[in-house]
Formats: C-alpha cells, sequence, structure tokens
C-alpha cells in the first residue's frame, strides 16, 4: 500500500476506513474535528456508504456508536477531552456492557489549553473505566492503532480509548497504508441480556469486565507498542509515553541514547518493563504529555526509596505543552536556541470577524442592560465568548457547553433578576435544552439569548442540529409562544433589538430572543462555491 501524509487526525480517519467501519460519529471539538471531517470528504467512505454525520453532542455520539457496535459492526466516536466528561455514563458503562463489533473512542486532550477550559487527562477515564488505553507517539502509530484497535476491540469484546494530543492531531507525516477490510454483517450480541445493565446482570458483567484485566495486562506487557532500548548508563532510566517519546529522541537525533529508556504507548502499565527499569537504574525520569498518570501510578511498583523526577517535583512543568527544550532540560542537555518570532506573526488578541452578527448582538445588549447593575450576563462555549473581552466586556461567565442558561437560572434563585444567558444555537441543542426546560419548570425569570448564526462556527462551520429547529425547540419545552423573539442582528435593526431585549427583560419568567444572521465566514464560503459552479456552467 503507498504512503500518503496524513494529519495525525486524518491518520485515525483513515485508518478506521481501511479497518473497515460502519459509522463515525463526533461532535466538533478540537483538536478532534478533522477525523469526522475527514471521512465525510472521503471518496471510499461515500462509495461504502460509511455513516458520518454530526451527532447533538458527545453523549448521543458515544451511544449511537455503542449501538452499531451491538449490532456487530465497527465504529468509532471522536471528541476532544473535555467531551468525554459529556459522554462519560455510556463511556463508563460500555465497559461493562462489552463491545460486539469493534468500538474505538477518540479522546483528543489539549495539553497548554490551546482552545479549551482545561487539561485534563483521557487516560484517567481509560483506568477509571478499566478499558485498554493506546497512545500513539507518531501518525503512523495513529493510523496503525486504529486500524489493529477494532479487531482487539473484538477480540476482548471491550471499547478501546485511543488518546491524542493536540500536537500530533494537527502535525502531518507520511503514512504506510493497510489493505481494505470488509464491513462486518450485522450480527447480535450471543448473550441477549449482555447490553441489559439491569443490577443483578450488571453484577455479572462487571466480574467479567475484572477478570478480563489480567488480559488486557498480558497484552501490555507483549505490545509492539511498548518497547524498551536498552542502555549502559545505568544512572538514569527514562521513561517516555505517547508523543513526549518524540522529544526525547528529537534531543538525540546526533547523539546515541546511553539510558535504558522504556516507550510506553498501551495501558495499561507493562508492569515487567516497569520493575525491569526501576531495579536497573538508580533515579527514574517520567516524560509523559498531560497530568503525572505513569509518574503517579508507578510508584506503588517502585523499589522504596528510588527517585522519580518528572511532573510532580518540578522537574517538568507541572502545567502546559512539553516540547523538545523543555525535555532537553530535564535531561540536563543544551536546548536549542529559539529563533525571535517576527512582528507579524505575533500573537494577538483573538476577536469576533468583520460582520460577525454577535457584534450587533453585544452592542444591543450592552445597551439593554446599561442601567442594571454588573454580573448578570452567564455566557457558554462558542466564538461568542469573546464578549468577554474588549470592546464589549459583555459576558459574566463561561464554564463549559450548556452552562449559561443553568446558571442563569441558578442566579435568578439567588435573586439577581433579571438573570441573562447567552447562548450559540449548536451549543443550546448540544446541551442548553435541558437547562431551559428547567427554567421553564420553575418559571425563573431569566432572558435567554441564542445567538443564532446557522453553523457550528467556532470549529470550522459544521452543521447545526438547531438550523431551522429552534422556535419549535423552545415551543416544545414550554416557553411561552408570546415570549419567543426573533431579530435580525443588524446594525439598521440596533434600536427594536433593544427595544425587544429591554421588554424581555422586564418579564418576570422565561423568555428568548434569537438574533438570527448567518455566520460571515460560512456565507462567504458558500458564495465563493457558488461562483466555482457558476463558472463551470
Amino acid at each position: 500500500m503507498r504512503k500518503i501524509p496524513l494529519l495525525g487526525d486524518e491518520a485515525i480517519a483513515r485508518g478506521a476506513i481501511d479497518a473497515g467501519i460502519s459509522g463515525i460519529y463526533a461532535y466538533p471539538g478540537t483538536p478532534s474535528t478533522e477525523i469526522l471531517e475527514y471521512v465525510q470528504h472521503s471518496k471510499e467512505a461515500k462509495e461504502r456508504q460509511i455513516h458520518c454525520t454530526w451527532s447533538a453532542n458527545e453523549k448521543t455520539a458515544m451511544e449511537a456508536a455503542l449501538g452499531m457496535s451491538y449490532a456487530g459492526k465497527r465504529a468509532i466516536v471522536c471528541m476532544k477531552h473535555v467531551g468525554l466528561n459529556v459522554a462519560a455514563d455510556p463511556f463508563m458503562n460500555s465497559a461493562i456492557t462489552e463491545a460486539n463489533g469493534g468500538l474505538i473512542v477518540v479522546s483528543a486532550d489539549d495539553p497548554s489549553m490551546h482552545s479549551s477550559q482545561n487539561e485534563q487527562d483521557s487516560r484517567y477515564y481509560g483506568k477509571f473505566a478499566m478499558v485498554p488505553i493506546f497512545e500513539p507517539s507518531n501518525q503512523q502509530e495513529a493510523y496503525d492503532m486504529t486500524y489493529e484497535g477494532f479487531a482487539f476491540s473484538e477480540k476482548y469484546k471491550t471499547p478501546v480509548l485511543l488518546r491524542i494530543t493536540t500536537r500530533l492531531a494537527h502535525s502531518r507525516a507520511d503514512v504506510m497504508r493497510r489493505e481494505f477490510l470488509e464491513q462486518n454483517a450485522i450480527s447480535l450480541p450471543q448473550n441477549p441480556i449482555q447490553f441489559v445493565l439491569l443490577p443483578s446482570n450488571a453484577r455479572k458483567q462487571y466480574k467479567i469486565l475484572l477478570e478480563k484485566q489480567k488480559h488486557l495486562e498480558a497484552e501490555a506487557e507483549e505490545s509492539k507498542y511498548n518497547i524498551y532500548f536498552y542502555g549502559e548508563d545505568k544512572s538514569l532510566g527514562i521513561i517516555a509515553s505517547g508523543i513526549a517519546y518524540n522529544y526525547v529522541m528529537e534531543n538525540y537525533n546526533d547523539k546515541e541514547l546511553h539510558f535504558p529508556l522504556l516507550k510506553i504507548s498501551q495501558y495499561p502499565l507493562p508492569k515487567s518493563y516497569i520493575e525491569k527499569i526501576t531495579k536497573e537504574c538508580a533515579e527514574i525520569l517520567v516524560i509523559e504529555e498531560g497530568y503525572p498518570f505513569i509518574e503517579d501510578s508507578i510508584k506503588g511498583i517502585l523499589s522504596k526509596g528510588l527517585k522519580v523526577r518528572g511532573r510532580l517535583d518540578g522537574t517538568l512543568p507541572r502545567d502546559g505543552e512539553l516540547n523538545p527544550n523543555i525535555v532537553a532540560k530535564a535531561l540536563g542537555l543544551p536546548q536549542k536556541p529559539i529563533k525571535p518570532i517576527p512582528e507579524i506573526v505575533k500573537p494577538r488578541p483573538p476577536q469576533l470577524c468583520g460582520g460577525c452578527p454577535h457584534i450587533d448582538s453585544y452592542k444591543a445588549l450592552n445597551e439593554a442592560i446599561a442601567d442594571l447593575s454588573k454580573g448578570r450576563v452567564f455566557s457558554d462555549i462558542g466564538c461568542y465568548t469573546l464578549g468577554a473581552l474588549p470592546p464589549f466586556n459583555s459576558i459574566n461567565s463561561c464554564v463549559d457547553m450548556g452552562a449559561s442558561i443553568t446558571m442563569a437560572k441558578g442566579a435568578a434563585d439567588a435573586g439577581i433578576v433579571p438573570a441573562i444567558a447567552v447562548i450559540g444555537d449548536s451549543t443550546f441543542t448540544h446541551s442548553g435544552i435541558t437547562g431551559l426546560l428547567d427554567a421553564v419548570v420553575n418559571k425563573s425569570p431569566i432572558t435567554v439569548l441564542i445567538l443564532d448564526n446557522e453553523t457550528t462556527a467556532m470549529t470550522g462551520g459544521q452543521a447545526s442540529a438547531a438550523t431551522n429547529r429552534l422556535e419549535n425547540i423552545c415551543l416544545g419545552v414550554g416557553v411561552e409562544p408570546e415570549h419567543i423573539r426573533v431579530i435580525e442582528p443588524l446594525k439598521k435593526n440596533h434600536n427594536e433589538f433593544v427595544r425587544i431585549l429591554k421588554e424581555e427583560l422586564s418579564y418576570n419568567g422565561v423568555s428568548v430572543v434569537i438574533p438570527r444572521r448567518e455566520c460571515v465566514v460560512t456565507l462567504t464560503q458558500k458564495k465563493k462555491e457558488q461562483k466555482k459552479i457558476n463558472v463551470k456552467q
């Protein structure tokens, strides 16, 4: 098979297609978005009729993938690390139901919080659920682990967690492809109540999960992805996982590595290798991207008194993304000089695009609440979060997907009336609907602005499940029709927008204002595409 240059995300998608998946489920979230997008643009995926549309959120994506696995077909579900929080309920329970068709769960972690609220490490979820974890160190391993992961999943009837990080997801390298595998036929579980987690059955399934651990541990011990490199100098032993292994090797491109090195890319931890390196070496340095997962875990395996260095003792920074220079410093090697960043590419504060409809929405909101006390606007995850920055300074919170409505409700319960929620259309259908239902049931005095730009803009303009549905959803939840107001956020409509907001802010109940205007970026892209079509015609 030929080599092709692929991003880490694309390598995972390519591996899944080649391995015979029947479905991929996801909600867009950087740095995992490009996995499903690659499948959507794949000619082979279309020919094979692979299901590849966006889900409403990560929980529904995980459940749909589990349903496809139940039917005996191979499925992959993709999300960023905080998305795994949303999918945690079905993810944890899928370890107990087991898998039928091969099931891979991709979680893309984001050290340094390039586009995220935290730096959490998905490996802890894998350990928590007691499922095998694969952590590729390069794009070829990302492809191979995905390709092989479905068979591994079917062999042990377990979901597999594939953990990547931003640097691997968004860097490119040549990948050698393998042969196409045919999709599985529909094949229901042999145990007809395997997926029925009534307590009496769940207890039996849990015992199976526990019994499975010794086999998963044996697999990790024999894994080709866990490699022990011998070294003559036993004063230090290095344990490196995933992409951090590359940072170590980059520092030894032109020199021999004299220290023993253990590369870990498959979990549970390979205990025999860890025991070997800790017995041989006077000191251990653990280099891993994310939390000190290995460093913390091996303390129960290590000989007493053995010094372990890493993120916990400050040898490596406790937060942020690693790089070759940080690793060089930890190894006592000279750091490579960093070229100064040219002025033209120096970091600049993020800002809303010129012509963005959110600009007009925030201008109207600021004027409408000018006479009210501060600290009453609760926002959400999306482009509109930039309303926290100058020149708007409009919002007071951004915690997680869907939190704006429920935080506004809680603030109103505390006496901050009126309270205001600002949420995007895609975020609303992701996890805002239930919060709105709570507010309606409790007749909370809150005004909800659903900023409808008819797309999932922050992650690149994917389709929004809310398009053409918002008013009906709000009506179905129970918002009174006269308090669902729609306005086109334009400069010419500013006075009317302010008037509507003031009217709804004075209402002692739940009101929804929907400023609707298409994202300027997706609109421009559509016009360009249409122009190309017109030229061809």
